[in-house]
């Protein structure tokens, strides 16, 4: 799970933290393999192409390919930078989201009047999950996919109760 759950050790343990990040299917270090093996197969039927004119051309097409790969790439690691993390103490909880452009913002309540809510349609991804207290209402854990926002929808119910 592309969550933790942590407790504060500089604390008698009744603090808890949870970090939420967007789930990664390909490492850093996996990428210069998959990139390297990726250009080394498009670009081996060249071979049969050398000395002939066509090679420029088919080149150019491969540059393009290669260019566009890369830069998709590069754009999910920079969307997949995105950062939540919950505080709990014994009087407040404080959400403070850190998103891909390097900004922050942040959510603090006081722990008996916040309340976990799960919207299972009409939210903007499927199984939402928002946090109420005080004057507003922030979601959590939109980047999780709907059986992750399940799971955790149960372990903050059991989390805000304790």
């Amino acid at each position: 799970m592309p969550y933790e759950w942590s407790t504060n050790p500089h604390d008698s343990g009744t603090d808890q933290q949870l970090a939420l990040w967007p789930y990664r299917s390909l490492l850093r270090k996996d990428f210069v393999l998959f990139f390297g093996v990726t250009v080394l197969v498009v670009a081996l039927p060249l071979l049969t192409l050398l000395g002939t004119a066509h090679l420029w051309v088919i080149l150019a097409f491969l540059a393009v390919t290669v260019w566009a790969l890369w830069a998709a790439l590069q754009s999910s690691y920079r969307r997949g930078e995105a950062l939540e993390q919950l505080v709990m103490t014994p009087g407040k909880v404080r959400l403070t989201h850190r998103n891909p452009k390097g900004t922050t913002s942040s959510w603090e309540a006081n722990r008996y009047w916040v309340t976990v809510h799960l919207h299972l349609t009409g939210g903007p991804v499927e199984n939402y999950i928002t946090l109420r207290g005080g004057d507003r209402e922030v979601e959590i854990g939109a980047f999780l996919d709907a059986n992750e926002r399940l799971a955790l929808f149960a372990e903050l119910q059991i989390a805000l109760r304790q």
